[in-house]
């Protein structure tokens, strides 16, 4: 099965795990990131600019929905020529069972990063994944600190329905890694299509994962500062590694970009990261726009908002059940909260219930 491995001289598809902590004491450790970019190498006008800014947040990247090799090799040279450093990448063959396929790619700062061994693509003898996992174990160069990194796009389809056995799945996934790098601790990241509180995640967190974003949203709503779904996180066994911070980079505030703008021209979704010992994502703050915001905005709205919102996520409303969350969706636009009394069922008390549970956005 060849993988691709970059390291100065030679390239391939990667994940890219970048680093801008050049104010911070010698002793902190690294970033790690993971970030769907949405299709990325398609000819779809990504201002390549912006996303080597933000990928130069972080220490190490996780990447999902890498189209193409020639869009790591592009980013890799504007992330250099950004932070003045090299960088190296690695990525899988691409992956997927029609001929829509995608690859995983991990890249990282050298000075901050060291690729170790172990890059492997999961072979799933079940074949329940659509695109099978990718992993590889690396080493901080500040700490020494080594550990296990794997990634995963976990199939959207129709419905909720759809991804749970991708997701339960995870758990065997989770067993594997535990065994392949038996000495490191596991991190687990990528987009995962489903919120962290949905029961499907019991078989992984009885193995003792845990999802670090539990708070906030990853995907970016229709609605300028308003997020819709906590799709993207990282996983890891509690007490393996030391995480001083943790959180969602809300890219389009930074950059001062409307979710529209951020949308067609970045990604739909946001990274996620998480610091490793005294380490703090510190974004790099030259070439930001005038008005632009010159720290990592990491406070995202959670709300529910009724015109854009997933019907899975309609139902953390009270007394929203799928059948009413589905009439919610099919009879959109909502102009006022009050015209929810038109769905059978939702009356005075339960209207009441909803404004008052204040999950909405107003």
């Amino acid at each position: 099965m060849p993988l691709k491995i970059r390291k100065k001289t030679r390239k391939t598809l990667t994940c890219i795990v970048l680093f801008f902590l050049s104010a911070l004491p010698a002793y902190a450790d690294i970033v790690i990131g993971s970030w769907n970019i949405q299709n990325f190498g398609w000819d779809n006008q990504k201002n390549l600019s912006v996303v080597a800014q933000i990928t130069n947040h972080f220490d190490l990247l996780a990447i999902q929905e890498v189209m193409n090799g020639q869009a790591m090799e592009t980013l890799e040279s504007e992330v250099e020529a950004l932070s003045g450093e090299s960088w190296s990448w690695m990525a899988s063959h691409a992956l997927g069972r029609s001929t829509y396929r995608e690859h995983y790619a991990f890249l990282w700062r050298d000075s901050s990063v060291d690729y170790l061994d172990g890059a492997v693509v999961y072979i799933d003898d079940r074949d329940v994944f659509a695109r099978e996992p990718y992993s590889a174990r690396f080493r901080s160069l500040r700490t020494g600190t080594e550990f296990a990194l794997g990634t995963v796009h976990i199939t959207y389809g129709r419905n909720v329905g759809d991804r749970l056995p991708e997701v339960e799945a995870l758990a065997s996934y989770w067993s594997w890694l535990t065994e392949v790098y038996s000495d490191s601790p596991i991190i687990l990241a990528g987009d995962f299509n489903l919120r962290p509180s949905h029961q499907g995640w019991s078989s992984l967190l009885a193995l003792g994962a845990e999802p670090m974003i539990t708070e906030g949203a990853t995907t970016l709503s229709s609605i300028d500062g308003r997020y819709a779904n906590l799709y993207d996180n990282i996983w890891l066994s509690e007490d393996t590694l030391e995480i001083s911070q943790k959180g969602i980079l809300t890219f389009p505030a930074l950059f001062g970009m409307t979710h529209e703008q951020a949308r067609s021209v970045v990604s739909d979704h946001t990274p996620v990261f998480i610091a490793l010992a005294n380490a703090i994502l510190s974004p790099a703050t030259q070439d930001t726009p005038d008005g632009a915001e010159s720290g990592a905005n990491v406070t995202i709205s959670n709300c529910i908002e009724l015109n854009s919102a997933t019907a899975e996520d309609l139902e953390r409303l009270p007394n929203i059940g799928s059948s009413r969350a589905q009439q919610i969706v099919n009879n959109r636009p909502w102009k006022e909260v009050s015209d929810l009394k038109n769905i059978s069922g939702i009356g005075n008390s339960h209207l009441s219930d909803i404004k008052d549970s204040k999950l909405l956005c107003t």
